[in-house]
């Protein structure tokens, strides 16, 4: 096969074979076929775009192309939940550890974060003795005895995937649906589970800010899933703003065991609850979703999903005394206070710029090898919807790097904006695809 007539056929608008796909996608990982071709087909695909028969063998193919987890030692359904990124989201640690305790095993696979949005991994890390690299048979043991580990993905999983991402980002080829379906699709059925709920970001602070395109990705992720013999289920959820009041790392895992305690925020609570509700039903434990989501309120509110997360800890290395004294955390020493300059109503926070300012804190990391401040971060003291006097706290801004703090509150301040009327607040839990 020659790639000049691949690039040639798709820049037409015509549709690509299997075979033309794996050829692609093999010959990329290996080397064999360079960034200027591998270009120029991204870019082909960007604008004539893929059918849904192109965009499955575009995700097998990158699937095909590293590791394919087999989780058969897991005894039971095997449940992954993924989320496609958002400010403030810390429901793995949440969802996780309710879902496990209704007897849903999951074995998840997670990633590090990158620019505005958090990675659940590098959170994890906040916790004292925690280890995120696990060998595959602890790994598989800690899921059969506790129902419960979060590990940091290997490279061997879908390295069709990182090639490829890294060459979009710098094509400006990144917002493709079929693009996007496939990256995210081809690392989740690599990784071994059974089933896959899916929580699709829809807002100002998400990949997918329109509704229409969010509603577009989730069915045809749903439907790739389902091809592959994955039960599949996608949740479109708010992202207008940042999820709970706590953005950063070691202050987002304080946030999820709040919530586990039956404290947390309501939003953060609402679509915890939703998300593992659906996990529950995807694995056998619930006939329906909404059954599901009542043994997850149960599991909460008996205080058995909080046990569970202390084993878990416990399990990974961590200390699990962190569930009662979060002065184990890593602890900021420099605090900078973003004030209200008017008084009204919180009419709308800026999820991505909150994002932002927490990354330029410390908290995240613009390349994937800069080193974060696990202490950093933002406490939203203001949520859309609420009133506020002029000198009101809106959000504390903390981390070790004073410069760095003082910026960040500079940039979380123009988030905020403040309106002489009440907003009409939307739901957390937009529409469930499955």
């Amino acid at each position: 096969m020659n790639m000049v007539d691949i690039i040639l056929k798709k820049r037409e608008g015509e549709k690509l074979s299997p075979q033309e796909i794996q050829h692609f996608i093999n010959g990329y990982t290996k080397g064999d076929i360079p960034d200027y071709q591998a270009s120029a087909l991204l870019m082909a695909i960007y604008f004539q775009g893929m059918d849904k028969e192109e965009t499955y063998q575009l995700t097998k193919a990158m699937k095909e192309s590293g590791d394919v987890v087999d989780l058969s030692a897991i005894s039971g359904i095997k449940v992954d939940k993924h989320s496609t990124g958002g400010v403030g989201d810390k429901t793995t640690l949440v969802v996780g550890p309710l879902a496990a305790a209704c007897g849903v095993p999951v074995a998840k696979m997670s990633g590090r974060g990158l620019g505005f949005t958090g990675g659940t991994v590098d959170k994890m890390e906040s916790i004292p003795g925690f280890r995120t690299t696990l060998e595959e048979e602890e790994f598989m043991e800690l899921v059969n005895r506790v129902g419960l580990s979060v590990i940091g993905q290997t490279a061997h999983i879908a390295p069709a995937d990182k090639k490829l991402y890294a060459l979009r980002d710098v094509t400006a080829t990144v917002d493709n649906l079929s693009l996007i379906t496939a990256s995210i699709m081809s690392k989740k059925l690599a990784s071994g589970s059974d089933a896959i709920v899916l929580d699709v970001k829809c807002g100002n602070g998400a990949f997918m800010e329109n509704l229409e395109e969010a509603v577009e990705l989730a069915k045809g992720m749903v439907d790739i899933g389902n091809a592959d013999g994955k039960k599949t289920i996608a949740v479109i959820t708010d992202m207008n703003q940042p999820l709970g009041h706590a953005v950063g790392n070691s202050n987002e895992v304080i946030e999820a065991i709040e919530t586990l305690k039956g404290k947390g925020p309501v939003d953060i609570t609402q679509l915890a609850l939703t998300l593992s509700g659906i996990m529950i039903y995807a694995g056998g434990h619930a006939e329906t979703m909404e059954e599901g989501m009542e043994k997850a309120k149960e599991a909460l509110h008996s205080g058995r999903a909080l046990e569970k997360l202390a084993s878990f800890i416990e399990g990974q290395g961590g200390d699990p005394a962190v569930v009662e004294d979060y002065s184990l955390f890593p602890q900021p020493t420099t605090y900078q206070k973003v004030l209200a300059q008017e008084s009204g109503y919180v009419t709308e926070i800026q999820a991505r710029s909150i994002g932002l300012a927490s990354q330029h804190s410390g908290a995240g990391r613009e390349k994937k090898e800069d080193p974060i401040d696990l202490s950093a971060g933002i406490i939203l003291r203001k949520k859309v919807g609420d009133v506020v006097a002029k000198g009101d706290v809106l959000a504390e801004v903390s981390g070790r790097d004073s410069l760095k703090v003082r910026l960040a509150a500079e940039e979380a301040a123009k988030a905020f904006t403040i309106g002489p009327a009440a907003p009409e607040l939307g739901p957390i839990i937009i529409r469930i695809i499955d």
